[in-house]
């Protein structure tokens, strides 16, 4: 039987591990947790998820909900069982962050061709590797891929949301209701008025924040806060201008609050966090504050005034490679070609492109995958990851990725609908011919 190694048993490693599996290869699956936790970790499960709960849209005219098909075309483990664990949202695909780790650990622990080691990997040997050690990597692994790479890591910040109970909302001011009235009412809303925003606003901007930690300030030269985008904390987005909260996450559009009949000033939404509807997550709410201004600031959002936290929010340290400096078209490492890599740690951002990212990398080495068509968006992410760039920054999906469609009148959703069919309908016929 065929042998590989995985260090790392995230989204990615998880994947891999279970493509090699049905494949009848055996797999000796290395994750140090729960033996030498990260910074953002709470269990020792495999696939634990850290940040949302969620894995974004499932619709076709959604970049993710293309993707989403995309890979189930491509056999992909881990989206079955998401859907098996999954919890209502809407539109989104988002799971009970418990029992889908514990579900991926049930299943991987009774296989026969997978055998989990839970040790701390520091230097990589000859045999037939994946790299999928994950955004946290641990400093002696990444000290380890530095030293083989001789060149600099690439480093950002990224912080997660808080969790409360359910049962400690004000359910006189906190309602549920969609956007528009679309689709199932999977979200709880939480209505400020103008005075009661820029109190909140206010609050965030005076908060104690965040302060590198010795390790931190020991593992970089400088320390910088960057963070991707959509993963910006609440705080730093308060900074750039009073209103940029109730303009973005925040937006009231489409909710009408039920106790004054007209839309809210802002409103923040809660998202559900497990099957049982006891807790949830809030909503762009990442953030760098100390644990005891979160529990102030946020019980300032109306009918949170006696939340109980589930979880705080935290920042932690994320890793990545500038893979098209260091990696060849097949995800193996230029200057060690036993060495594969998968996952965030490859410059992909988000749960189902970490997903895609670790069943790539297997089926490269499983089935000698040629590249995927340029009209998919799984074949583009494959593409950046491989592409020369001056400044390459880790890539989510999005229909930018993609070559154009000439329409002869402007339509953005029709534009994203047709993006989505060519590009499903272009890997089944490429599948068909392999």
């Amino acid at each position: 039987m065929k042998k590989i190694n995985i260090i790392g048993g995230g989204l990615a490693g998880t994947e891999a591990a279970l493509q090699f599996s049905k494949n009848n290869w055996k797999v000796n699956l290395y994750e140090m947790r729960p033996k030498k936790m990260t910074d953002a970790h709470n269990t020792g499960n495999l696939a634990e998820i850290v940040c949302s709960n969620s894995f974004k849209s499932k619709l076709m005219g959604t970049s993710s909900g293309v993707l989403k098909a995309e890979m189930n075309l491509l056999g992909c483990e881990l989206l079955k069982i998401a859907e098996e664990t999954a919890v209502p949202a809407g539109n989104a695909l988002a799971v009970d962050r418990d029992k889908f780790s514990q579900k991926v650990t049930d299943i991987i622990s009774k296989d026969n061709n997978i055998t989990v080691i839970n040790e701390e990997i520091n230097e990589i040997g000859n045999d037939l590797t994946i790299l999928a050690s994950g955004p946290l990597t641990s400093p002696a692994l990444t000290e380890y891929i530095s030293k083989l790479l001789g060149k600099e890591q690439l480093y950002f910040f990224d912080a997660i949301a808080p969790i409360v109970a359910a049962d400690s909302l004000n359910y006189d001011i906190v309602f549920r209701k969609s956007r528009y009235d679309k689709g199932e009412a999977d979200y709880l809303n939480c209505p400020f008025s103008k005075e009661e925003y820029y109190r909140f606003v206010e609050a965030l901007n005076s908060g104690e924040k965040h302060e590198a930690k010795e390790f931190e300030t020991k593992l970089f030269k400088e320390i910088s806060f960057n963070f991707y985008e959509n993963c910006t904390p609440i705080e730093e987005l308060a900074r750039r201008g009073k209103d940029t909260l109730r303009y973005g996450v925040m937006r009231p559009v489409g909710l009408i609050d039920p106790r004054i009949g007209k839309r809210a000033f802002a409103v923040l939404q809660l998202r559900t966090e497990n099957k049982e509807k006891s807790y949830y997550n809030l909503v762009g709410c990442q953030t760098m504050l100390k644990y005891g201004e979160q529990k102030e600031i946020f019980r300032l959002i109306p009918g949170m005034e006696n939340a109980e936290f589930y979880r705080y929010g935290s920042i932690h340290r994320n890793t990545y490679l500038n893979s098209p400096e260091i990696i060849n078209p097949n995800m193996s490492f230029k200057n060690k070609d036993n060495l594969f890599v998968a996952g965030q740690i490859a410059g992909v951002e988000g749960y189902t492109e970490s997903i895609f990212s670790g069943l790539l990398t297997a089926k490269i080495i499983i089935d000698d995958l040629p590249m995927l068509p340029e009209t998919t968006i799984s074949g583009q992410l494959w593409r950046h990851l491989i592409s020369p760039s001056k400044n390459f920054q880790p890539m989510n999906s999005n229909f930018g990725l993609l070559p154009e469609i000439k329409m002869e009148k402007k339509n953005k959703r029709l534009k994203k609908e047709l993006l989505g069919k060519r590009a499903v309908e272009s890997l089944s016929e490429f599948l068909k011919n392999l």
